[in-house]
């Protein structure tokens, strides 16, 4: 089995390597590596280690993405190794490898590294946490108190939800008779006491910014009532750590709760308690941003109980929790390819799994060079949310880029922090004065809310100009450049702000569907307006081209009805209508898209919808 380990655990690392250096930088990423060229000893989203790791890759192997993880890939390089450890001490050299060939092809577990999170760090503490307290079960030694000490603080300056495994841990320790001796040994207590130091920066930054973090993560974020998304959690999680595994693992803290041996209890209680509370959880928080990933401290504490507690089950079914598991690894990372190869991007626009946080900022970073080439030199650039900001901030190598007031700053709990730096703008004097190039995403707020966000940059900065817009992936992804050349002008006066707003254009087509199908000739059908202006006309477009000039002006009295605060000179008839000939678009998955022409000039293309294209009978 040695052997076996040995091989899975290079090909997994080398396989990780090649994905973390082609895979683009997650949104989260990116914000991170923003914190870590503004030094601090906690942030307003998490504690500042995670930073500190990301700012020091950067130190020894220069700049670019793969040096941002270059550390995260080392630590979890290291984890298997530790879950050798751990098995060995309790029980035998082949369950030792056997649960180290676990730890690599648990899908939720092998893949951490491939990117910069914070996950790594509290898997590392987890890890030498446990190992020190299974270790103290043998003798309490300064050195394991060290250890313990150690692994308490790195999970401390991890992550807020760093708190839960300690609570499992601390239970767990009180369930067991030789658990409630050792929490009396000096020793073990100045170890929790440093570990609880370790918890002081954050502490101190949420006493200083009035809880903002505090709230964030433990109220803001979550309904708090009763809610039936969390028996999403079993298939989630069935799905994600593969079904057999999951079954196994739940299986191996059933087996060991009530071991003689205190180390295989603390195991197999500290692993179920973390799991089981965050299925609980998961009836009340929040489920709106991605939270699979919680139990994965659960996991890790039951991997070493995991060969022992299969060891008795038909060599079939041992062979098939193994093979899946192991599909399931190759299928985790077979995704993360899929995300950082363009073409493959591009193909799945139309899916509800589209990775949006990870596609288009390579692109948006170089039509934003394209576009500061031709203004001002002091042109001063603005980006729309953090998202924006961070990702163009990476790309660029500018880490002060200012960011505007949005709802996604605040609802992943990063408005406290630009608002500390100095880079949130919430009035039209603090971007007067220069020339201003503003980056706005588009598919960053719900399509019903985008009229709203247009109508709020309007009241911040007058009417929009023109926008230079870049259709990522089709349109999924889609970005407007907004450039004021001379500066932003004076602003409307009171009570004029709605009827001087110039907005990009809105439209929507009915038909056909998206993903519908069509042969011979078929019409397509929508709406169409632009804020303050109007359009002038409305092209049809296949496959980026123009297909079609469409009938603009048509009744569509239920699009004023539904867009309340549209301010288009045309409204009821903004309606378009076209006709596409049979035999003038070729057979097979095509992308139909519209060129929106405003009366003021201005040319905008929209996101594009797949039709299929069948032979005509």
């Amino acid at each position: 089995m040695r052997a076996a380990f040995i091989t899975l655990w290079s090909a997994v690392v080398l396989v990780k390597l090649v994905v973390a250096a082609r895979l683009p930088l997650f949104v989260d990423e990116a914000f991170y590596w923003q914190e870590g060229r503004h030094l601090a000893w906690a942030y307003s989203d998490l504690p500042g280690l995670t930073a500190w790791t990301i700012r020091l890759g950067g130190t020894l192997f220069g700049d670019g993405v793969l040096a941002a993880r270059s550390l995260f890939l080392l630590v979890s390089a290291l984890l298997p190794w530790l879950v050798v450890a751990i098995t060995r001490r309790q029980f035998d050299e082949r369950q030792a490898w056997t649960a180290g060939c676990a730890a690599l092809v648990l899908p939720l577990f092998g893949m951490i590294g491939v990117m910069a999170l914070p996950d790594v760090l509290m898997a590392l503490a987890t890890l030498l946490a446990l190992d020190a307290l299974t270790r103290m079960f043998r003798g309490v030694t300064h050195a394991n108190a060290v250890q313990l000490a150690f692994a308490l603080a790195i999970g401390a300056l991890s992550h807020y939800r760093f708190i839960a495994a300690i609570g499992a841990g601390f239970v767990a320790l009180l369930l067991i008779a030789r658990g409630r001796e050792l929490l009396r040994d000096p020793r073990l207590i100045i170890a929790i006491a440093f570990g609880a130091a370790a918890w002081m920066p954050l502490l101190a930054w949420n006493i200083e910014n009035a809880e903002a973090g505090l709230r964030f993560q433990l109220v803001d974020r979550h309904p708090w009532a009763l809610h039936p998304d969390g028996v999403a959690f079993l298939g989630i999680q069935a799905a994600l750590v593969t079904p057999l595994l999951f079954v196994a693992l739940l299986w191996a803290a059933w087996k060991f709760h009530r071991a003689d041996d205190p180390a295989l209890r603390l195991l197999a209680l500290s692993g179920a308690i973390v799991i089981v509370g965050f299925f609980g959880l998961g009836f009340f928080a929040d489920t709106e941003r991605v939270s699979f990933h919680w139990p994965l401290p659960g996991y890790v504490a039951l991997l070493p109980l995991l060969p022992a507690a299969i060891a008795g089950w038909p060599r079939a079914v041992r062979v098939a929790t193994w093979s899946l598991a192991a599909v399931g690894l190759v299928a985790v990372l077979g995704y993360h390819v899929a995300v950082s190869t363009p073409e493959l991007r591009a193909r799945a626009a139309a899916l509800k799994w589209y990775p949006s946080n990870f596609a288009g900022w390579d692109v948006l970073a170089d039509e934003v060079r394209r576009a500061r080439a031709g203004l001002p030199a002091d042109t001063r650039l603005l980006a729309d949310n953090f998202k924006i900001g961070a990702e163009l901030g990476f790309a660029l190598g500018e880490t002060d880029i200012p960011v505007l007031d949005h709802p996604l700053n605040r609802a992943h709990g990063r408005a406290p922090q630009l608002q500390l730096w100095g880079l949130e703008v919430t009035s039209r004097e603090a971007l007067a004065g220069k020339p201003l190039l503003l980056v706005v995403g588009t598919s960053d707020v719900p399509y019903r809310d985008l009229l709203a966000r247009y109508h709020a940059l309007c009241r911040l900065l007058g009417p929009l100009p023109a926008p230079r817009v870049l259709n990522v992936d089709h349109g999924r992804q889609r970005f407007l450049l907004l450039a004021w050349p001379e500066g932003l002008p004076h602003a409307p006066k009171a009570g004029e702000e709605e009827r001087a707003c110039v907005t990009p254009a809105m439209a929507w087509i009915d038909t056909p569907p998206s993903g519908g199908a069509v042969s011979g000739d078929f019409e397509v059908a929508g709406w169409a307006f632009k804020d303050g202006v109007g359009l002038a006309k409305v092209e049809v477009l296949v496959d980026g081209r123009p297909a079609a000039v469409a009938e603009y002006g048509l009744a569509s009295p239920g699009t004023a009805t539904y867009w309340k605060i549209s301010t288009d000179p045309r409204h009821p008839a903004v309606g378009f209508r076209a006709k596409l000939e049979a035999g003038t678009i070729p057979t097979g998955r095509r992308w139909l898209g519209l060129r929106l022409h405003g009366a003021d000039g201005s040319v905008e293309d929209w996101s594009e919808v797949p039709i299929r294209v069948d032979a005509a009978d």
